[in-house]
């Protein structure tokens, strides 16, 4: 499975930069807050997280 690494790193820059909370992103998505942690931190690596992480930087037109 391809690294998303870079991009998980990208999405915690702009959560800090824009004062956006991972509650935020959860509620947006319909997820829980612990399923966003794990998938921004990396702590869980799978094709979901991976699809949730290009997902959010798609959205906010993250670079």
């Amino acid at each position: 499975m391809p690294s998303t690494m870079s991009g998980r790193e990208l999405v915690k820059k702009f959560l800090q930069d824009s004062n956006v909370k991972t509650t935020d992103l959860a509620r947006t998505y319909g997820m829980t807050k612990q399923e966003v942690s794990d998938y921004i931190s990396g702590r869980k690596v799978n094709p979901a997280g991976n699809k949730f992480v290009l997902k959010v930087i798609h959205d906010f037109n993250i670079s």
